[in-house]
């Protein structure tokens, strides 16, 4: 995974991510309905993560509780056993990848790669408590809105191995 350091981050703007949010009508959009000013702040939260074609995102097993925002590209949800590796899911822009990890504390449940060149943006579970104590008005709208994401994947059996 590359995290987009310093300087170069400037090319990322937060109002990308909210306006791909805003454009998806798959079943995985993330519904976060804020002001412009709102975004904004949440921006102070998230880091910017380019991934290039083929590059791994999360691994199926690794405990870590980060979640995604996808800001454009596209990313292949991977089951893998000893004798096997299954595509099980494509997740577009304005999707959300982690989720299951960062409510359930579990391991990830796959293994995701990114099927194209990819922008991202990740909130880390320290970058979100701090977000909850500064703007707990916007942290319960993206609590609600990555839970409505969540059941939307748990209620429809095709979707529902993209929780990741």
């Amino acid at each position: 995974m590359n995290a987009v350091p310093g300087p170069s981050a400037a090319r990322y703007d937060v109002m990308d991510l909210a306006q791909a949010m805003r454009a998806s009508h798959a079943l995985d959009a993330v519904p976060l309905n804020l002001t412009d000013p709102q975004w904004h702040a949440l921006g102070d939260y998230l880091q910017p993560v380019a991934l290039r074609e083929g590059e791994m995102l999360m691994e199926q097993g690794v405990k870590d509780r980060t979640v995604y925002f996808v800001e454009s590209g596209s990313l292949t949800v991977h089951y893998e056993d000893a004798k096997e590796r299954v595509r099980l899911a494509v997740v577009n822009a304005g999707s959300v990848l982690g989720e299951g990890a960062f409510f359930s504390h579990l391991p990830r449940s796959a293994t995701v790669h990114a099927g194209s060149h990819s922008r991202l943006w990740c909130l880390t579970p320290l970058r979100f408590r701090e977000l909850m104590q500064r703007h707990p008005t916007i942290a319960l709208d993206l609590t609600v809105a990555m839970s409505a994401v969540l059941a939307r994947r748990m209620y429809n059996r095709p979707k529902r191995v993209a929780v990741t």
